[in-house]
């Protein structure tokens, strides 16, 4: 968790590295940050040279020192781990970058716009990596953002405790220095076409949205009212902290029972967002044990602390309204009208692990009050851009295919999208789209060869 510190403590921190000749922090930061030189520089007092050396491998410095899983990455890594507490590297990260903001330290070699024009759709962690990889390398990088501000969940998706609002802006606005220009208010499939894109003289395109529709569970009582996504919730409780939106939005009731389904960050996140509406409860409820969670473990210590009950090793099977309940329970009450619409419970097996280790129904089963149920269990690509993109050919989940050489092009020349590689951190999102953007490179390098060689 980022804790502010002054330069004094920073400095200190910074000389408890060890600047290991085999430094195998670098091996567990996605980003191959080289976490020895920016601690050289920042333990002499050179901040300047220790951001530099930070965003030559990573865009949002300031964003992944506050929300990466450090514990699970670099500092598991780091060489003092082994015997006492390991260097702050992720706070040490978030404090140089924030020093850059503040000082108005703006990244090296704006773009010379001459190797290309790319367009980028879609503004969130993978939007905005593939525009600062490919503007630092000379293209000419356009981001359309069907949002009325850029930043997708970094800005929507994260309470502001966890990422303030203007430390996303503030890392957006440095990528417009390097020359990336953003459009905004620009839906795909609706305001323009991939086809319009190409037709516009750009050489290719980046689709970075392409996993952003929640996925739900196909339950009895899915009807219901009162059941939303996470990110749907989490970004309506962005806009009403920002005052752009009434709290009535959020599905919350003060005194509700609140149950969160999932167990990655966005889970967490939501179950302590949640906790800002005055519920009576808020439950998380997860197939998984205490030590398999999706989410970092620092991540679900917090949420435990903020009082957030787990309800580990339990599956959801049907959802109840207040009528069903009160059947269930045997309860009845004279002249009171339960309402017939809105979800009231949730129905829940008990699961074990056998001995291979699998989870198997053990227990019975348990109801639980739920007035409100979120849900965080993955997402699914958004049918609007691959309808709208002749050539786009999708697997039996329907993730668009991409391939491996150029690295992340899908089977329509010249428009490139991520690979689905399992659980989507930030900073996975990250190091998967930096990939990407060396195959944009790659691709556009070769395209202009063989203009050359056809003249």
């Amino acid at each position: 968790m980022y804790r502010s510190i002054d330069t004094g403590e920073a400095i200190k921190e910074a000389r408890r590295c060890r600047g290991c000749p085999r430094p195998t922090c670098i091996d567990g930061c996605p980003l191959a940050v080289p976490i020895p030189d920016f601690m050289r520089a920042l333990a002499e007092g050179n901040l300047g040279s220790a951001y530099e050396i930070i965003i030559g491998s990573n865009n949002l410095p300031a964003v992944c020192g506050r929300v990466c899983p450090h514990e699970r990455q670099c500092e598991a890594r780091c060489f003092l781990a082994r015997r006492q507490t390991a260097v702050n590297i992720g706070n040490l990260e978030a404090f140089v970058a924030d020093f850059a903001l503040n000082n108005d330290i703006k990244p090296p070699c704006p773009s010379t716009k001459e190797e290309g024009r790319v367009a980028v759709i879609g503004s969130g962690p993978a939007g905005l990596t593939v525009a600062g990889e490919l503007a630092r390398l000379n293209y000419d990088v356009t981001i359309f953002e069907a949002q009325a501000e850029p930043g997708g969940v970094l800005l929507y998706g994260f309470p502001e405790y966890r990422l303030q609002k203007s430390v996303v802006r503030r890392e957006i606005a440095q990528l417009r220095s390097l020359g990336v220009a953003i459009e905004t208010g620009r839906m795909a499939g609706e305001d323009f076409t991939v086809d319009d894109l190409f037709a516009a003289g750009f050489d290719a395109i980046f689709i970075g949205s392409g996993t952003s529709l929640p996925y739900t569970l196909d339950l009895p009582g899915k009807e219901l009212s009162g059941i939303q996504a996470a990110s749907f919730f989490l970004r309506n409780a962005t806009l009403i902290e920002a005052g752009r939106l009434d709290e009535v939005e959020t599905l919350l009731h003060p005194g509700d029972n609140v149950v969160v389904v999932g167990n990655d960050a966005m889970a967490m996140e939501a179950a302590r967002t949640a906790l800002n509406f005055g519920p009576a409860s808020v439950n998380i409820v997860t197939g998984r044990d205490e030590g398999t969670l999706a989410c970092g473990y620092e991540d679900y210590m917090q949420t435990a602390a903020a009082g957030v009950q787990f309800n580990f090793l339990t599956k959801p099977m049907a959802y109840f309204n207040k009528k069903q309940m009160r059947a269930l329970l045997n309860v009845r009450r004279n002249g009171d009208m339960a309402d017939e619409s809105r979800v009231a419970g949730l129905l829940l097996q008990n699961l074990a692990r056998d001995e291979d280790g699998s989870l198997v129904p053990e227990g019975g089963q348990q109801l639980m009050e739920a007035d409100s149920i979120i849900l965080s269990v993955g997402h699914k690509p958004m049918p609007r851009i691959i309808a709208s993109t002749a050539g786009l050919q999708t697997d039996n989940r329907g993730f668009v295919i991409t391939r491996r050489r150029p690295y992340g092009m899908t089977t329509r020349t010249g428009v490139f999208t991520g690979v689905d590689s399992g659980p989507a951190t930030v900073v996975n999102t990250m190091k998967e789209s930096k990939l990407v953007a060396e195959g944009m490179a790659q691709y556009i390098a070769a395209k202009k060869l063989l203009a050359d060689c056809e003249l």
